[in-house]
């Protein structure tokens, strides 16, 4: 891409696209990265502080939901707008997923063929598809739609799964889940008809939440039993008593016990939740605005809780991040919520909006003299978003790539300012230890686990679904809860954590699923995934699929990651073909030295852990003996 605008030009539906997205998007003041401020890589590009990059990611969605793709003349147009370089708007473009800079037809299914959805007969619904529709690309309809195949869109419980989306003047995504070939063909064909509605199903019911509706529930207790976006039906049942009480308290106050109830974030990383908020506040003298994010961008594979949590209950995550946001002093929040969960963006957008409304969000909250907003940003498919950093960066207008730390976050993260990040499922803990206190949040669970815990039970089992307990039972007792081992009956593994998790054997089902316990026997609870496999899964293919899912989902930034999960999976399909370079064993011993190196000297956790479940596997089994 030349670094200068090409001839080509917009057409007037594109120009319309992006004028109409930045007519919804007006910049809020401070917000613009500063002049002489950088994306952490390089120096500024030189553009005024009008420069509305922060802003590409909306506007690029805006762009492909309208065309369904995004043509050189459309990013011409948006570059100009938004007063960012050609060159480093199509760097952002190419780098997601969801986006297409080549011409595409307007409606689009993916179809899920990750390893949950492949123990619920993804395979089987892809060849299906492919007799019905052809082999995935091929056009169809007259060149108006086509079907590709997709990795992991966070449907795990109702798998397989697809999302189509129907790019238009009013653009269309829906999720279809269960899915099967006749369901797809049809609503491909209502797409391209303009029939296709986005009323869908609610996706937090009974059969998501096999718990619903019982009373030793907290995260989930409202799940089904109140109208996720009526506030009068979050408050009737506790809703936003969590944040009176803490303007009572004050800040410093909230932050103690937060600080003494041993939250630890429920995204994977396990770090306390009040010492990132502390280090936050203690920026609070230098006059330099913070801000709050939740990090909804749920993408490891066979991870759905926070999808139930946005769908079932979007309220407590707003009175969860505006506790925090009062905590640390944060006028602006953003929820960075995943691409592919389209309709958990609809039920945020209605909650924010009704808390607007009746001054929950807005200026003077209840009238105590709080101001804090929140918006949403989505994703568009990149797993690698869910670093902290890689978010800032995405947020921000730049490629999703991780910074170097330090600085940390706290002291220099969104627009390089202050900023604490906490995954849905920890601000869903918060209004518990606000309305509890700190202490006794401490005394349920274990010593070094302490509260509640959601797990996302998906795979060969009788009731796949999200499943809170307080910290504690086994592994063996999550799978009884969800009814037991399905498919043959016979257990061959479970991964644990999602792709950059481990795997355990039948022998360790007795392992308590607390952050002691799985670090004991060499494991990680990671992001709460229970992923079961009966023994007519072959284990080889499952271990190819995680190899291409973090060849396909690294950014490429640093060389470790970009070339070692590349070189991982050729190993792998060495071993998977018998042909090894060498023997078994020295292939082996490769895997394990890449794997150390990816370990060492990656930037971040995505390099770090993307041989965790494979070694692990090829430690409990002998796969390629």
């Amino acid at each position: 891409m030349d670094l200068h605008l090409t001839a080509d030009k917009a057409s007037t539906e594109e120009q319309a696209a992006v004028d109409a997205a930045l007519e919804k998007l007006e910049p809020s003041p401070g917000e613009a990265t500063p002049l002489g401020a950088t994306d952490g890589h390089a120096a500024s590009n030189g553009f005024l502080p009008r420069s509305k990059r922060y802003l590409l990611l909306p506007v690029l969605h805006a762009i492909q939901e309208r065309l369904g793709w995004i043509s050189p003349g459309a990013l011409n147009y948006a570059s100009l707008q938004l007063g960012v370089p050609p060159a480093e708007a199509h760097g952002v473009a190419s780098f997601y997923e969801m986006f297409s800079l080549t011409k595409k037809p307007a409606v689009v299914a993916h179809v899920c063929d990750d390893i949950a959805c492949a123990t619920r007969g993804a395979g089987a619904l892809c060849g299906e598809l492919e007799r019905t529709l052809g082999p995935a690309g091929s056009p169809r309809l007259g060149g108006k739609a086509i079907w590709q195949r997709s990795s992991c869109l966070g449907l795990c419980e109702r798998a397989p799964a697809a999302l189509l989306a129907a790019a238009g003047e009013k653009p269309r995504e829906r999720v279809i889940a269960p899915a099967k070939a006749e369901t797809i063909s049809s609503a491909v064909a209502d797409g391209v008809s303009g029939k296709l509605s986005d009323e869908i199903d609610s996706l937090y019911s009974k059969a998501s939440v096999p718990q619903a509706g019982q009373p030793q529930l907290r995260l989930m207790r409202r799940v089904g039993r109140a109208d996720p976006t009526n506030l009068e039906g979050y408050r009737r049942l506790g809703g936003y008593e969590a944040l009176k009480k803490a303007f009572e308290w004050g800040a410093e106050r909230v932050i103690r016990e937060v600080i003494e109830s041993k939250l630890l974030g429920r995204g994977g990383a396990a770090f306390p939740a009040g010492q990132k908020w502390e280090a936050v506040q203690l920026q609070r003298d230098s006059n330099r605005p913070h801000y709050m994010i939740c990090n909804a961008d749920e993408s490891e594979p066979g991870t759905f809780k926070d999808r139930i949590l946005m769908e079932g209950d979007p309220f407590a995550i707003l009175e969860g991040m505006t506790i925090a946001a009062f905590a640390v002093n944060a006028k602006k929040g953003y929820i960075y919520i995943r691409g592919e969960y389209p309709f958990a963006a609809r039920q945020l957008q209605k909650a924010i909006d009704a808390a607007h409304a009746q001054s929950f969000l807005g200026r003077n909250i209840l009238g105590r003299g709080f101001s804090f907003d929140v918006e949403i940003r989505r994703g568009a498919g990149a797993y690698i978003c869910g670093e902290e950093t890689a978010l800032f960066n995405s947020i921000e207008g730049y490629r999703g790539e991780p910074r170097n730390k330090p600085p940390f976050p706290t002291e220099s993260g969104l627009f390089h300012q202050p900023t604490v990040v906490n995954n849905v499922e920890t601000l869903v803990n918060v209004p518990e230890i606000i309305l509890n206190g700190g202490a006794a949040y401490a005394r349920i669970g274990t010593a070094n686990s302490s509260g509640y815990r959601l797990f996302c039970v998906s795979g060969h089992v009788a009731r796949p679904g999200v499943y809170e307990v307080s910290f504690g039972p086994t592994i063996r007792n999550i799978i009884e809860m969800a009814g037991g081992v399905g498919g043959t009956g016979r257990l061959q593994g479970v991964l644990l954590g999602g792709a950059a998790g481990s795997f355990v054997s039948p022998k360790e089902l007795d392992t308590p699923l607390t952050f002691e316990g799985t670090r004991a026997i060499g494991a990680t609870l990671g992001s709460g995934v229970v992923m079961l496999f009966d023994d007519s899964v072959d284990l080889k293919q499952i271990l190819l699929r995680i190899a291409a899912f973090f060849r396909s989902e690294t950014c490429g930034q640093c060389v470790p990651c970009r070339v070692g999960t590349m070189r991982q999976e050729e190993a792998l399909q060495r071993l998977v073909q018998r042909k090894p370079l060498g023997s078994n064993q020295q292939e082996r011993a490769l895997l394990k030295e890449m794997a150390q190196a990816m370990r060492d000297a990656s930037i971040c956790g995505l390099g770090q852990t993307a041989s965790g479940a494979i070694l692990s596997a090829m430690e409990r089994w002998s796969l390629f003996s």
